[in-house]
């Protein structure tokens, strides 16, 4: 009887199975990473498989951004809240303008008692307030009120309507940020899936070449369990990478489209970075263009505005109105007697004030208490624009040179499996060397993802600063 090998033995009789070891260093060697579309599981029977491929047209990133745009609440919110706007400053400047109408009215009073003993008319009125009996009055009228409060408020509306359309950009562009990630995040998803299946593939393998190693007593039983254990691990991580991606997808699907289980496939491609600009265009671009700034001066000058038209209200407004028509006895352009009925008449008011318990002082607090913050929140928005292209500048470069960085690590960790395999299969590796370079390579598969997204987020952001945007 032949006795088993020991586990530490430089097992000689491989040298006597020479064609068997060369076929294995050949497939371990020299097989191409590919992905396959299932994974048995040597040790529960099984069968792992991947998610099948989407389907449907391939969306850019401009055309996610647009599907965004329609969909979305919060942008359609701030879109809804600048046409509100926009029309309140229309109304206050309608306000200012002069105003005609044309009046229409008959007025009957009762006729006044006819004493016998004294002279009269029935048509003399009971009320003498009123003109006559029958009065027709049919008059087209001009009227306008000139005022210091009028014209400040149309210039705070008008403040308001560009603060709107500002915080519309930054509800867009925030939007735009959201997609970005979501976008290269479901790209990131997929390959983190593809490095999960080439991982399962490998350890699938490596798990049936230490089986054939020790049906020919070259290796030992330990070593079938340490490649069993590292392949069921690997069948594990497929199964999260897909739900992992999944839910990438489905949490993009939501913004993209009325039904979110939509099959669809994205255009662009994770590796294709964009050119980093210099960081003076940048900081140039983001006190140029960035809406978050914008809003709080348009806000400044809003309350600005508010202060002057609550300031205002301590002094006189002037009215003007101009009428011109009949108010008659008669509905007619003549009189019973020939003479014309038409005519006008212009009324000019003057209102002071002179008394209102303080109210106006207290609106005058107020605004200005309204205006003092505003002046606040524009210097801490000035503050955190150049703290945040500070930081989302640096963390785009640092994300540009990491990814030659990782680039170079993955080939490193390829080519280190590589050898790895090579040295165990010729007896001088280990089965843990063999599992080490195995998650060395996966890991820096992951962490080169993770780079990448890193980098197209921090530009994204970046670009939501200074203005251009896909």
């Amino acid at each position: 009887m032949t006795a088993s090998l020991p586990a530490a033995n430089k097992r000689p009789t491989r040298f006597r199975r020479a064609p068997e070891l060369l076929a294995c260093v050949a497939a371990i060697a020299f097989l191409p990473y590919v992905l396959h579309a299932q994974t048995p599981d040597a040790a529960a029977g099984t069968v792992v498989s991947a998610p099948a491929p989407a389907t449907g047209t391939p969306i850019t990133l401009e055309e996610a951004i647009r599907r965004a745009q329609v969909s979305d609440v919060f942008y359609r919110t701030a879109a809804a809240n600048k046409s509100l706007a926009g029309l309140d400053r229309s109304i206050a400047r309608s306000a200012l303008l002069p105003n005609v109408i044309y009046h229409n009215q008959y007025i009957y009073t009762k006729p006044g008692q006819v004493f016998p003993l004294l002279p009269g008319t029935t048509n003399t009125p009971i009320f003498i307030a009123n003109n006559s009996i029958h009065e027709y009055i049919s008059q087209g009228g001009v009227t306008e009120t000139i005022g210091i409060a009028g014209v400040a408020n149309y210039r705070r509306l008008s403040a308001e309507a560009e603060a709107s359309a500002a915080r519309q950009e930054v509800a867009r562009r925030g939007l735009v940020a959201t997609i970005i990630s979501n976008y290269f995040g479901v790209l990131a998803a997929e390959q983190k899936l593809v490095v999960a299946q080439r991982s399962a593939d490998e350890a699938l393998r490596f798990s049936q070449l230490t089986q054939k190693l020790e049906a020919g007593r070259e290796v030992a039983h330990a070593d079938v369990v340490k490649s069993n254990l590292q392949l069921q691990q690997r069948q594990r991580d497929l199964a999260d990478a897909g739900l992992a991606a999944e839910r990438a997808r489905l949490d993009l699907a939501v913004l993209l489209f009325p039904d979110p289980l939509t099959p669809y496939t994205l255009a662009n491609d994770l590796d294709q970075p964009f050119v980093l600009p210099s960081k003076a265009e940048v900081q140039a671009d983001g006190a140029k263009n960035n809406p978050d700034l914008r809003a709080a001066l348009q806000s400044v000058r809003a309350a600005k505005f508010q202060l002057t038209a609550s300031r205002a209200a301590y002094l006189p407004d002037l009215s003007l109105a101009y009428f011109y028509g009949i108010d008659a006895p008669q509905f007619a352009l003549k009189n019973r007697d020939g003479s014309r009925n038409l005519g006008y008449s212009t009324v000019v008011t003057i209102d002071i004030p002179v008394w209102d318990w303080f109210a106006t002082h207290s609106r005058v607090k107020q605004s200005a208490i309204r205006s003092d913050l505003a002046n606040v929140e524009l210097t801490a928005t000035q503050r955190q624009l150049v703290a945040s292209i500070e930081v989302l500048y640096n963390e785009a470069a640092v994300a540009t040179q990491q990814l030659a960085s990782f680039d170079e690590t993955v080939r490193t960790a390829a080519e280190s499996l590589r050898l790895t395999n090579m040295r165990y299969s010729a007896g001088e590796a280990t089965v843990l060397e063999v599992v080490d370079a195995q998650n060395s390579y996966s890991l820096a598969q992951s962490a080169r993802v993770d780079a990448a997204v890193r980098y197209h987020v921090a530009f994204g952001q970046l670009q939501t600063l200074t203005g251009k945007l896909p």
